[in-house]
């Protein structure tokens, strides 16, 4: 989709009402491959962490945003994660719910991330680990700008297997 065809989104910041959302999506185990997280979380973690964030990424060193659809339901969640102020680069991930999927709301999420990260963040990198298996992501960061810088062997483990992993680049 070119990005006059993109759907209508809105990214705001995590309410105590996005529990059951994030809920959702901290604690699918088809995720789990793709993330760092590997054990699922409790209400009450979840609650603790959206109390004590300050949604400030020069003081958590990250920023979590929920994506909406102009019909002002949340679809998905996009994070920003190892922010180095020093070098002026952060890692960037999307997870949009199965029923929202493939309507363009990530690839809409990625251009207003872009804009966000180098007007608001001044930073100079963003950057993704995907799973070499998942053309899917790959192809929607290609699209974004996003280049592939290098294949990392055996780096993600499913609980069964080692997968390669591509480090996806984009510099603002």
């Amino acid at each position: 989709m070119t990005a006059k065809q993109l759907p209508a989104i809105h990214l705001r910041a995590i309410e105590p009402e996005d529990l059951d959302v994030l809920y959702a999506i901290e604690n699918d185990h088809q995720l789990w491959n793709v993330g760092e997280t590997n054990v699922p979380y409790s209400r009450y973690v979840l609650y603790d962490y959206l109390s004590n964030t300050k949604n400030d990424i020069y003081a958590d060193r990250q920023v979590r945003m929920m994506i909406e659809n102009d019909q002002h339901q949340s679809v998905g969640i996009v994070d920003i994660i190892n922010f180095d102020p020093k070098h002026q680069r952060a890692e960037i991930g999307i997870v949009i719910m199965n029923p929202f999927r493939h309507q363009g709301l990530a690839q809409a999420t990625l251009e207003q991330i872009k804009e966000y990260a180098l007007y608001t963040w001044h930073l100079h990198q963003l950057y993704a680990y995907i799973s070499s298996n998942n053309t899917t992501s790959i192809n929607l960061f290609k699209k974004c700008g996003f280049t592939s810088s290098i294949l990392l062997k055996e780096w993600l483990f499913d609980g069964k297997a080692y997968h390669n992993a591509v480090l996806m680049q984009l510099f603002l």
